[in-house]
């Protein structure tokens, strides 16, 4: 799997730019046009480099200046069926699903900490779904509403910003959620305010037994060790660009069902009600942002190392080649 650069390179660049990338041993298909370039005035230059080392060569981009004085674009091609491509990802280390690349991660975190307005629409509509959940009692509307909650990526973005200590993105973010969760929260709160006025639900509707999701108001020990093992799920399938397992995660903790219980509780005065749901929502996200944090540390220290030794550890070698009817070719 290869990404694929397009830099916008000033002059006074040109030169250290191109010899870095010449003589990059995962770089492949470089492309340079002289003198293309209108604003910076310079040259434009592409090239594909192995995902695997794409973080590090984007760090040597960096260092050179080209960050603050040109620009970098980096895009994912949908397939790269040439013999090529296959031998640098042979020779990079480790697995390209397994790769991190870290401007792209710091990229997502601050697009996901802009507030919105399909985030908070999202947010209220999963709120709206949960608020059903307990009134009805089922569990499908409470994975539906956890699907719909777009909460996640605020909270990867938190735990990106403490790693690399962007605090105005940790900031941003945490004011993000409270902001969103309270507007959700209020929202359906009057919205229950209005149904209870007009006898569509009870405050017994709110207090009896739930059997499909009274757990979602009864914070205890395996709410937070839940919480801590979708955390780190999430920033690790955040990380590595698994996008498909997200779902698996959104499904796994209750911070929208609880929004919506405590949204409940607060328009029928059920006191114990909004206690449990608060106690569920701070659990949740706490937990989950004390593991991707972790999670993502781990990773900014060590994950190279590990991916220097992925193949040897899963038994990867030259006798099996990922793409066996490209390399039988010509």
């Amino acid at each position: 799997m290869l990404v694929h650069l397009r830099l916008t390179v000033p002059t006074d660049l040109a030169q250290p730019v191109t010899h870095l990338l010449e003589h990059h041993e995962c770089v492949t298909n470089l492309v340079i046009l002289r003198g293309a370039c209108v604003d910076p005035k310079g040259d434009l230059i592409e090239c594909d480099v192995a995902r695997e080392t794409a973080s590090e060569l984007l760090d040597s981009l960096t260092k050179l200046g080209l960050g603050e004085q040109g620009g970098i674009v980096l895009s994912r091609p949908s397939s790269t069926p040439f013999k090529r491509a296959v031998e640098l990802e042979e020779a990079a280390p480790g697995e390209p699903d397994d790769a991190v690349i870290w401007d792209a991660v710091l990229n997502d975190a601050e697009d996901a900490s802009q507030p919105t307005l399909s985030f908070y629409l999202f947010l209220l509509m999963a709120t709206i779904l949960a608020a059903i959940a307990v009134i009805t009692d089922s569990a499908v509307l409470v994975v539906g509403a956890m699907v719909v909650g777009p909460d996640f990526a605020a909270v990867a973005s938190i735990c990106t910003g403490i790693v690399f200590a962007r605090w105005h993105l940790v900031w941003r973010s945490a004011r993000l959620l409270l902001v969103s969760f309270a507007f959700a929260i209020l929202v359906v709160a009057l919205l229950g305010l209005i149904a209870r006025g007009t006898g569509l639900i009870t405050p017994a509707d709110v207090t009896a037994p739930r059997p499909q999701t009274g757990f979602i108001w009864h914070p205890d020990v395996w709410s937070f060790l839940v919480a801590l093992v979708a955390g780190s799920a999430g920033v690790l399938a955040m990380s590595t660009d698994k996008t498909s397992a997200m779902v698996g995660v959104f499904i796994s903790v209750t911070t929208v069902p609880a929004a919506g219980n405590l949204a409940l509780g607060l328009a029928t005065w059920e006191r114990s009600e909004i206690a449990g749901s608060v106690q569920q929502l701070a659990v949740n996200l706490a937990g989950m942002i004390l593991a991707g944090v972790t999670t993502l540390a781990l990773q900014r220290v060590g994950w190279h190392h590990v991916m220097r030794y992925s193949a040897r550890l899963l038994g990867r070698g030259p006798s099996r080649p990922r793409h066996p009817h490209y390399m039988r070719r010509g």
